[in-house]
């Protein structure tokens, strides 16, 4: 039997030489007739290295060209992440971790890189995480810290990435690193980033999420490509010790009589289109179909409407802004973050009430001032959409208002992490949800809950 060797292509792995049958019947190897050898995608070479081995095949294994490390971090692990470390260890160094916002996530990330001592590519979706991990590595390691995305190119042998720059360069760099580490690695399930994990070749994966489940079942595509959940944790779990106990309190607020006859008119348009239509909006796929149809049927546009605007009435209704009034009097010496569902609505606010915004719009040299003026204590609010949900080290707000958001549980833990750092005096966080009542939002926050 010719040798069997394995190296890497294009975020594959050759294998050259005679397989035995049972190894080249694996369902994910392939036979490559053009080049008469054999073919399979890079994230499964753990596992077939493994089956080499127990087949007592002897092979020559050019795989990887990751260089081992030799760091050191000044951490001491607390007990429960001494514990989620060990268990993705057991797992074979794969798996997701799953732990509440300001648990410590990037101290479990440096102590499995301390731990295996090799090359490791850390993945993060957005540029403020990036400048996060690779400041922390930095000041960690003391050693050179590569960086893909945010305007740079370079690879170091630990290197952080952003998820587009990741996609990007994956066939290029998929056998550089021996560790990669997903943070927020439920951005993982998106279709086109799962390619990052198909084409890198690293046996070791570790996820870090505070959120695993994805309502549409992707986190399915995160555990074949990373792991299984190993360890999990939620805010429960740590309140009151690690992380600041906590309240939530729900607020109900009517609309207003002339908001209430807007509402009733925009929701009777669109129940009346269902009701003459084949769709009942149980799923995405059905939301999608309405939104398809509204193309061209004139109706289904008119429903499609009324219903964005009955939305919209509830989001942005004149009693919760006069509750979050009240609410932003009550804790004037507290660090305060209100959660609006829309940019322009945030505008409204920020103007109203003197306070500063973030939202996708703000640059990221202005979010630090204000980030930087919230830690020091020269705003006590900040307004913001969707922005501060994750990947923005939040200094310590100890009190959030929710005036709008989605039925996602995910949205909800997150916001309710932007505030459970513990802090000097010991005191309670405290999350306000602001409900309008009989509308379709009370179901939205139910199922959130």
């Amino acid at each position: 039997m010719a040798p069997v060797t394995l190296t890497y292509a294009d975020g594959t792995v050759r294998i050259e030489g005679d397989l035995p049958e049972r190894v080249a019947g694996l369902s994910y190897v392939e036979r490559d007739e053009r080049t008469k050898t054999w073919r399979m995608p890079a994230y499964q070479y753990d596992t077939f290295r493994r089956a080499l081995a127990e087949s007592t095949v002897t092979f020559d294994d050019r795989v990887l060209d990751a260089p081992t490390t030799d760091v050191t971090s000044t951490y001491r692990l607390r007990d429960y992440q001494r514990e989620a470390l060990d268990a993705w260890q057991d797992a074979g160094e794969r798996g997701v971790l799953e732990l509440p916002t300001g648990s410590g996530k990037t101290v479990l990330g440096i102590a499995a890189i301390e731990a295996l001592e090799t090359a490791t590519l850390v993945v993060v979706p957005t540029i403020d995480l990036l400048e996060q991990w690779r400041g922390e590595l930095q000041t960690e390691f003391g050693v050179p810290i590569g960086q893909l995305g945010g305007g740079t190119q370079r690879i170091e042998a630990i290197t952080v990435s952003t998820y587009d720059s990741a996609y990007l360069r994956a066939e290029e760099i998929g056998n550089r690193f021996g560790l990669v580490i997903f943070d927020e690695c439920h951005h993982l399930g998106g279709e086109g980033y799962r390619d990052i994990a198909r084409l890198l070749a690293a046996p070791a994966r570790l996820g870090l999420t505070a959120t695993f489940e994805r309502p549409d079942d992707a986190h399915e595509a995160v555990s074949e490509l990373v792991g299984d959940p190993v360890y999990r944790l939620g805010p429960d779990d740590l309140a009151g010790e690690y992380l600041a106990a906590y309240d939530i309190k729900r607020l109900d607020v009517d609309l207003t009589a002339e908001e209430r006859a807007e509402y009733e008119h925009n929701q009777e348009t669109f129940t009346e289109y269902l009701a003459t239509s084949d769709l009942r909006l149980t799923s995405g796929a059905d939301y999608q179909k309405l939104v398809i149809r509204s193309g061209s049927d004139p109706r289904a546009r008119d429903a499609l409407l009324a219903k964005e605007r009955a939305r919209e009435i509830v989001r942005t209704a004149d009693r919760k802004v006069e509750t979050l009034a009240t609410l932003l009097e009550r804790h004037a010496a507290d660090r305060v973050i209100v959660f609006a569902a829309t940019t322009d609505f945030v505008y409204r606010l920020s103007e109203r009430f003197l306070c500063p915004a973030i939202t996708h719009e703000t640059g990221a040299a202005q979010r630090r001032e204000i980030l930087r003026g919230f830690r020091s204590g020269t705003y006590s609010t900040v307004m913001t959409a969707n922005v501060l949900d994750e990947g923005i080290d939040v200094p310590d707000a100890n009190v959030a208002v929710v005036l709008a958001g989605s039925g996602s549980e995910r949205e909800f833990t997150q916001r309710l992490g932007r505030i459970l750092r513990p802090s000097n005096d010991g005191g309670r966080a405290l999350l306000y949800e602001v409900v309008c009542t009989d509308t379709a939002e009370q179901g939205v926050a139910r199922r959130r809950r």
